[in-house]
């Protein structure tokens, strides 16, 4: 059916209530925030500042506090090294530069890591390099896999604590070889696949010139190898001073607001106690749900803005930004469309050769299945991260088990007598509203855990109704000092 236009007297109606539904429920995390400010400080430790007009600030999201500690000393000044030194580059040593990225990418990783991490990103680069040679698929996905579960190993895990005097130290090293893991990855199964006269593109050095850029090395974003040779090869010049600028307070716009965000609602310590999180009202719980997967998008604004800018400059093009998960309404929109990096390596390197679309029915489950089992080990096969994965799945096979039975001519027939197409775009927007309550709930899982996402399940949508109806007779916070010695204690 062809689409058309809604009137754009119904469209503002739809705009209203969707910001007035926004506002008034992030009001409440307000609200349920500064009600149990002093007891969640005393569990979390709240941040205090004179920045925010004196607002004390959650610190409990672990990635965005970490890497916020890291961007002020010393990522943020090795970023701008990487700069100056490719600029000089590209000024004096065009045809040399792609060496002097790589050994710049050395030596910060040398700074920052130490020797012993260096020397664990060259030695599993240099094995991946190896089991490439063989130009065998399968053995270059069982060393990706085992280098994954090497990782998480816990005598492995203490060797490397070892090597450093802090917790962030450790993790900074682990998060680097897990997305060094992609990227040694995309390069042996690009070099199996490499006619013989393209050697001199799949050469030892054109891998570390790879591994070791340095923008994306510790947290990505994604590109593939065979983006980035060509990209590469290209040398093209980087954006005008004028959308430079543009980008640079995009970027700061982003953090103010992550952090604007962090310091009026206590999204993440909230979360973090179950009992309050079962006591808040309706209104306040779909808030959080909201502030929660809102802020993951801002946080990827600002964690993949800066090295996107970077690559830029470099005059790559870097993947898309994340978009606003307030526009999606669909399991295999949010894939495309937030970390395009990761999902270009998937679609690539999983789901086309095992088949895909064009492998019928069984191919393009298996190849999904798959898609989704690699996706959930490398974030760390988690028991929870299972259930992510499994409802994503089961997500994305519903939506395209049902668009293919709407796209049957017997049923479009059937629609195009008995709907109008306005009438018909109403019924597909109510019917996405459910897949985006359930794309929600998927994603509060993965950045909560199994047990926020079975509260979210029991109280909006198994006891939904009859709770937000108590919920319309009685003030909840009129009795919050009787139950708070019960959530705290």
């Amino acid at each position: 059916m062809k689409e058309v236009q809604l009137p754009r007297w119904e469209l503002a109606i739809y705009l209203l209530l969707l910001l007035g539904v926004h506002f008034y429920s992030f009001y409440e995390v307000y609200l349920v925030s500064r009600e149990y400010e002093e007891d969640l400080d005393q569990e979390f430790g709240l941040e205090r500042g004179a920045s925010f007009w004196g607002l004390k600030k959650d610190p409990t999201d672990f990635e965005w506090s970490f890497w916020m500690e890291w961007g002020q000393w010393p990522l943020i000044w090795l970023m701008l090294g990487h700069v100056v030194v490719s600029q000089l580059a590209r000024i004096f040593f065009v045809k040399l530069r792609p060496w002097f990225l790589m050994v710049y990418g050395m030596v910060a990783c040398w700074f920052v890591l130490g020797t012993n991490g260096l020397a664990v990103i060259f030695l599993t680069m240099c094995i991946s390099f190896l089991i490439a040679q063989l130009k065998i698929p399968l053995l270059t996905w069982l060393n990706s896999l085992l280098m994954l579960f090497i990782l998480r190993n816990k005598s492995v895990e203490n060797i490397q604590r070892g090597w450093y005097s802090t917790e962030n130290e450790y993790f900074l090293l682990l998060f680097t070889q897990t997305v060094r893991c992609l990227y040694y990855t995309s390069f042996s199964l690009e070099y199996t696949s490499h006619q013989s006269s393209e050697n001199s593109s799949y050469s030892f050095t054109s891998m570390l010139v790879y591994v070791f850029y340095y923008p994306v090395f510790h947290n990505g974003p994604i590109i593939t190898f065979n983006e980035f040779s060509k990209q590469m090869q290209k040398q093209d010049v980087g954006p005008e001073i004028y959308g430079l600028a543009q980008d640079i307070a995009r970027l700061f716009l982003w953090w103010w607001l992550a952090e604007l965000m962090l310091h009026l609602m206590y999204i993440h310590a909230i979360y973090s106690n179950y009992p309050l999180l079962e006591y808040v009202s309706c209104w306040a719980l779909g808030g959080l749900a909201l502030a929660q997967v809102l802020f993951f998008y801002v946080k990827y604004l600002v964690l993949y803005g800066l090295p996107a800018l970077i690559v830029r400059l470099d005059g790559l093009d870097p993947p898309a930004l994340p978009r606003c998960v307030s526009t999606m309404y669909s399991f295999t929109g949010i894939w495309r469309s937030f970390d395009v990096g990761l999902h270009r390596f998937i679609i690539r390197y999983i789901y086309i050769p095992m088949g895909g679309s064009h492998g019928g029915l069984f191919g393009m489950l298996l190849s999904t299945a798959l898609t989704f089992t690699f996706v959930c080990c490398w974030h760390g096969a988690l028991g929870y991260l299972w259930y992510w994965a499994a409802l994503n799945w089961i997500g994305i096979i519903t939506e395209r088990g049902v668009k293919k039975l709407l796209s049957a001519s017997a049923v479009q027939d059937r629609i195009n007598r008995n709907l109008s197409p306005m009438m018909y775009r109403r019924i597909h927007a109510a019917l996405a509203s459910v897949s985006t309550a359930l794309l929600i709930l998927t994603n509060l899982i993965f950045l909560g855990g199994e047990q926020v996402g079975k509260i979210y399940w029991n109280r909006l949508l198994v006891q939904g109704r009859s709770i937000c109806i108590q919920e319309m007779f009685k003030d909840n916070r009129a009795t919050s000092n009787y139950w708070a010695p019960r959530v705290w204690s």
